[in-house]
């Protein structure tokens, strides 16, 4: 009799460790293309947060386009500030006498306009003539009050701050959110109005307790609205974060 013949067990094994080897091939590939594919997407993302110098990352390019705007038509659609619907001062340009070149006489051929849109610093300075009387009932003093007004204060606190200046200090601080010592800077620079940080802040807090029956009628009004939506902006009150100023 004749032994049994082995060879096909031998040719399964060799098949399999073929089959074996062709996957961990595959895998190995495989590996290879996620390490890379997430190396491009980590560079993508970091290319997204930090697009300008200093912060790329990426390679300076071997051949780069020249900065700016292309010259000629390829310049794009000019912009420009539109004409003013109304002019507060006309000035007249004349014509030079003579040419700067060569002296020679200047012909007029047409007039051009040109705008100029600017800010006129001025600081009004008003005296209110208060007129103070004492009741003829009570004996109590009487004085009397323009709307122009920001205070009663005739003696020590005799020179006030009007109403406008207020408002744009409140603006500067408030919604700008400059400090009491830049709101102060602003008004000096750009008015010429002399104003001390502490006279800001004190100012400030003054309006803002004028306006606290305002502010707790808009709370209450607020609270009983059928329907409030979040504010998702970062608020704090009393140095703890808070969602919403109103809450």
């Amino acid at each position: 009799m004749q032994a049994p013949n082995g060879g096909g067990s031998s040719d399964r094994e060799k098949e399999l460790d073929q089959r074996i080897e062709s996957l961990e091939r595959q895998l190995e590939r495989a590996l290879a293309e996620i390490e890379r594919l997430r190396k491009q997407l980590e560079e993508a993302l970091r290319a997204n947060k930090r697009s300008a110098a200093p912060f790329s990352k990426g390679e300076p390019k071997s051949d780069p386009k020249p900065p700016g705007r292309k010259p000629g038509s390829d310049y794009g659609q000019r912009a420009t500030r539109p004409v003013p619907s109304r002019v507060d001062e006309q000035i007249h340009v004349p014509l030079p006498p003579c040419c700067q070149h060569c002296q020679g006489p200047v012909i007029l051929n047409s007039t051009q306009p040109q705008y100029q849109e600017d800010i006129v610093r001025m600081t009004i300075v008003r005296r209110f003539d208060v007129e103070v009387g004492t009741c003829a009932c009570c004996g109590r003093q009487a004085q009397g009050r323009h709307p122009l007004q920001t205070s009663d204060s005739l003696r020590v606190g005799e020179v006030q701050v009007g109403p406008e200046a207020l408002s744009m200090a409140a603006v500067l601080n408030k919604e700008l959110g400059l400090s009491h010592e830049r709101t102060a800077r602003v008004l000096e620079l750009g008015y010429g109005l002399k104003w001390s940080r502490s006279g800001v802040c004190r100012a400030l807090e003054r309006l803002g307790n004028l306006a606290a029956p305002t502010y707790q009628q808009l709370k209450s009004t607020l609270r009983q609205s059928p329907v409030v939506w979040m504010d998702d902006t970062g608020w704090r009150v009393d140095a703890r974060r808070r969602i919403c100023g109103f809450c």
